[in-house]
């Protein structure tokens, strides 16, 4: 089980770069505009700059939804690797069975 900090932490990352999902996203396209001057590319630079840091979504941690481990997680499922196991084990996954050859 991961420490409860660090989940409370990246659930305020998620809120975070939700509240400034669409700011970033205007100056993107600003940044690659190929119309805009250089001058309003590089404001759109600056601008992205001065954003904070935990705005940008690649900050965000995958980890389990039950015990929030931050490594070995499947996306498919939203739970890491070892939760999965003792979970299909269960025959709590429809449709998982184990395989064997």
């Amino acid at each position: 089980m991961a420490k409860t900090s660090k989940i409370a932490k990246n659930e305020q990352r998620k809120v975070i770069v939700a509240r400034w999902a669409t700011k970033r996203l205007e100056l993107k396209k600003a940044l690659v505009d190929i119309n805009g001057t250089d001058e309003s590319r590089e404001a759109a630079r600056v601008g992205l700059q001065k954003l904070p840091r935990d705005a940008s979504p690649v900050r965000v941690r995958n980890r389990d939804a039950v015990d929030g481990r931050p490594r070995g997680h499947l996306s498919n499922f939203g739970i890491s690797r070892v939760r999965f196991r003792e979970m299909a084990h269960r025959g709590e996954l429809p449709g998982i069975t184990k395989s064997s050859w």
